[in-house]
């Protein structure tokens, strides 16, 4: 039994260090594209944070938020990292990894709710960075176009996750 259980906790792991790396890749380089005058950029990252959050419990979900999220700012726009690894990390919990479907309600829904937290939590670094409270359209339309491309995204590999039962395949013992 305690070698399933080291099993599993390995596995947790290196799919988060996994899901950490592509989700520097697909922030910092793939789909990477810079917008307004800030240093802010849009990019796909969050459909790795969604999918994720699906996968993973909780805390290793929030950890590649903030894993991928963070090293991806560190490359890229660094005075965003602190509040992008906050940000991150919130993102994950409107979604649940409990339910044997990716697409449950919950997690249908969940994109949405990420939106509002992401574009909040930016727009408040924003106005804490810049000193600025007008910055509120900025940040919530580069929020909706990242937002919502992450969601689109995360819908298409939820679908295709689901039909190819890749959770109940990674998570086989």
């Amino acid at each position: 039994m305690k070698e399933a259980n080291t099993n599993s906790k390995t596995r947790l792991i290196t799919l988060t260090g996994v899901m950490a790396a592509l989700t520097v890749i697909f922030t910092a380089y793939i789909f990477h594209i810079p917008v307004g005058i800030n240093g802010g950029y849009v990019h796909f990252g969050d459909t790795i944070i969604y999918l994720a959050a699906v996968l993973l419990p909780t805390p290793y979900a929030m950890a590649v938020g903030a894993i991928g999220g963070g090293i991806a700012d560190l490359l890229t726009a660094p005075m965003w990292t602190v509040a992008t690894v906050i940000i991150k990390m919130l993102i994950v919990l409107p979604f649940t990894s409990k339910k044997s479907s990716l697409l449950s309600k919950r997690n249908i829904v969940a994109p949405i709710i990420s939106f509002f937290i992401s574009a909040t939590g930016y727009y408040i670094a924003e106005a804490i960075l810049f000193g600025t409270k007008t910055a509120i359209f900025s940040a919530f339309t580069g929020s909706l176009v990242q937002s919502g491309g992450s969601a689109l995204f995360f819908y298409i590999a939820a679908i295709a996750f689901e039909g190819a039962s890749i959770k109940k395949t990674i998570f086989q013992v």
